[in-house]
């Protein structure tokens, strides 16, 4: 594509047609990260529910064991006592029941070593709750100010969406009666398209406006005053026959750029707008919307189209403070 600027300087131009598909291409990336961020999320409640069943089962088997180790602390207490009765009647024992007194022994010992096993089993679980329970209480975290952020780009998105349909709204109502002359208004990836086709502004190799053309672009200059966070992208199109070169253009590049010139003059000459929102741009016949040879396609591709884009400073700020 090649841009030709001719209302605002060459580097004013450029900064402006930068920051132009800056803001589209961010509005993509937004769009995407937007999906991600909820792709993000449903992983995130996958792993926390992963998480939460996995603490329930750990649980259940902390309450077993503790059972298991309550059920072995009552049994080695029970043998403690014995012990002690034993040894409190070692003579006795020593005599005739030294044969018992081994065998309870034995079992005392291994009694204390199952205790030991399942004591430090209950701690290992405990550990292992206590690392999992602040793992889950960080992804809580995280998925909470990951909703947050959706939540916060999806209202400024709809923000700016509700913005453009109202746009779109007023601009078609204001200029109904030129739509029968080839005027359409649409949305197109969030920005207001106005599309006019040569009949309603030039005459056949011309770059002067109809005065019919210069009533529409007035009635359209009120609208795009009262909205000044609104950039306002003009382009020209021609069809694929080639110009007669004059002493005005010499081919239709030049002559899609000289059309979208004089458009800005009207909007400028007719309305306050500041004249920093406007680029003058021109794309010959490399952009058809109907890529037919034929003359009611290229009837179609000889157009002006007028686009409006909003202001993304909003998204700037939220992507700032990311």
């Amino acid at each position: 594509m090649v841009t030709f600027v001719t209302c605002v300087p060459t580097s004013r131009f450029n900064e402006l047609k930068s920051r132009n598909d800056s803001i589209t291409a961010e509005r993509d990336r937004l769009l995407a990260e937007n999906e991600q961020i909820h792709v993000d999320k449903t992983e995130l409640d996958a792993r926390i529910e992963q998480m939460e069943t996995g603490m329930t089962a750990m649980n259940t088997e902390k309450n077993s064991l503790q059972e298991d180790y309550d059920e072995l602390k009552n049994e080695y207490d029970l043998l403690s006592r014995k012990y002690d009765d034993l040894v409190q009647s070692q003579e006795t024992l020593l005599s005739g029941h030294t044969r018992e007194t081994r065998r309870l022994l034995t079992e005392l010992q291994k009694t204390q070593e199952d205790l030991q096993l399942k004591e430090d089993r209950l701690k290992e679980i405990e550990e292992n709750a206590a690392r999992k329970m602040q793992d889950l209480e960080q992804l809580k975290v995280e998925l909470d100010q990951r909703n947050r952020r959706m939540i916060e780009l999806e209202s400024v998105l709809h923000s700016k969406d509700s913005i453009m349909n109202a746009l779109k709204n007023t601009i078609s109502k204001a200029l109904y009666g030129f739509q029968q002359d080839g005027l359409s208004v649409s949305i197109r990836n969030g920005e207001v398209y106005v599309s006019m086709e040569e009949k309603l502004l030039f005459q056949t190799g011309s770059i002067e406006v109809d005065p019919k053309g210069i009533s529409a672009l007035k009635q359209l200059a009120v609208i795009l005053e009262q909205n000044p966070d609104i950039f306002i992208t003009i382009e020209g199109h021609t069809d694929d026959v080639p110009v007669i070169r004059n002493a005005s253009f010499q081919d239709n590049w030049d002559l899609s750029v000289k059309r979208a010139t004089s458009i800005v003059r009207i909007l400028l000459d007719n309305s306050k707008i500041n004249p920093q929102r406007l680029i003058a741009s021109g794309r010959g016949e490399f952009l058809p919307v109907d890529p037919r040879k034929d003359p009611v396609a290229r009837r179609k591709n000889r157009r002006t189209e007028i686009i409006l884009t909003p202001r993304l400073d909003e998204l700037y700020k939220l992507l700032e403070t990311k």
